[in-house]
């Protein structure tokens, strides 16, 4: 009996390590442009990414947990999101990403809630425009029908008698009756004056106010040179600068020079400080240890207060029906200046307002009426001229 070996192979020996692995699968793009001829294959794919092109640092991360709105801005979002997750818990429904149909359900519920006298339109609007931006972009509900609902509501609360609760414009007879009510022997007083006299000749927000650091004011005989480094409408903080010419109603220029003498002698001095600084009673550097956000800067809810004290001092807590704020310093020298002809380009400049807005004509234009200004006056009674009249 025969057994026949089997053959035998003079061959390499490979490692595994080395052995030729199978090519990948090839990758392709292709879009609804393509243009492909029978039996030819798309291009291939030019994403050439690995594991490592979608992960960030521990850094990285730790940066991007920062949020990226203004300190207000947040606030004002997360009390508006903290009420519509408590309506939607209650409701049982999704809060982010939310559906068009849970968007709409409580745009009607607060207009509801404002046709009970509990918010006006514009206040409902805001709300629903945070609620909005807070939702993941690319899963947005369609704002439409709420939109629509909050229109016509405007209207129709607009025709019962409704009316927009804004600021009184502090013109420059008012803001002078203010400045007199400020101790300028006091180191609260000298603040307090540069400080409304400054917000009335630069239109400042309350925000932009408190946020101006020494390095952004620079004094000179004939005026001040500001520079806003940052602003609501300023998405790209690329800043503002503007020339304030001294007057000698206002005198800018001695109240600057007066309250950056007090900052020395306080020990609040520095370029990288604020301007504005919280005093104690008796006008010295108050401590703002425990003030983790803000640090040495007034609140913005300050100066509001500061604002409020002084015109009720003045006898003038209300203008024409509206409330003095610290908003009435950007609306009262937009008015002063309109009623004096300067142009909406130059007002929109100065206020920091859109370059095509006109804000600054139909909300921040706010002249009294004297009721003896009536321009049907002009008429004669009886529509005749009167006997002898040229």
């Amino acid at each position: 009996m025969t057994t026949e070996l089997e053959p035998v192979y003079d061959a390499e020996l490979v490692p595994l390590d080395e052995e030729r692995q199978p090519p990948a699968p090839a990758r392709y793009t292709i879009t609804q442009h393509g243009i492909l001829a029978p039996g030819q294959l798309p291009p291939p794919g030019e994403e050439p990414w690995t594991d490592a092109d979608f992960h960030i640092s521990d850094e990285d991360m730790e940066e991007l947990a920062k949020p990226d709105l203004a300190e207000n801005t947040l606030y004002n979002r997360e009390r508006t999101v903290a009420a519509f997750v408590t309506w939607c818990a209650k409701e049982g429904r999704v809060p982010w990403p939310c559906t068009t149909e849970t968007y709409t359900a409580y745009g009607l519920h607060l207009i509801r809630r404002g046709k009970r006298e509990e918010f006006a339109p514009d206040t409902v609007r805001q709300y629903m425009s945070r609620i909005y931006n807070w939702q993941p972009e690319k899963r947005r509900p369609d704002p439409a029908r709420a939109r629509g609902k909050i229109r016509v509501w405007r209207r129709e609360w607009k025709a019962a008698g409704g009316e927009v609760n804004r600021s009184a414009a502090l013109t420059m007879s008012y803001l002078l009756k203010c400045l007199e009510q400020c101790d300028e022997s006091t180191h609260i007083g000298i603040r307090d004056a540069f400080a409304l006299a400054l917000a009335y000749h630069n239109l400042h927000r309350r925000s932009e106010l408190t946020d101006l650091l020494a390095t952004h004011l620079r004094i000179m005989n004939s005026g001040l040179m500001v520079t806003t480094a940052t602003s609501k409408t300023d998405t790209d903080s690329q800043g503002a600068t503007e020339f304030l010419a001294d007057r000698p109603d206002t005198q800018l220029v001695r109240r600057a020079r007066a309250w950056m003498d007090v900052r020395k002698k306080i020990g609040a001095d520095g370029p990288y400080r604020p301007v504005f600084v919280a005093l104690t009673v008796k006008g010295n550097l108050a401590s703002r240890k425990l003030a983790t956000k803000r640090g040495e800067k007034m609140k913005p809810g300050a100066i509001n207060d500061r604002v409020q004290l002084l015109a009720d001092k003045a006898g003038i807590p209300y203008i024409a029906g509206k409330k003095v704020t610290a908003h009435s310093l950007r609306a009262g020298p937009n008015t002063d200046m309109k009623a004096r002809g300067v142009p909406l380009a130059a007002r929109n400049r100065r206020g920091r307002w859109a370059p095509d807005s006109r804000t600054a004509d139909t909300v921040y234009d706010r002249p009294e009426i004297d009721p003896l200004e009536d321009p049907l006056a002009k008429v004669p009674v009886g529509g005749r001229k009167s006997p002898g009249a040229a």
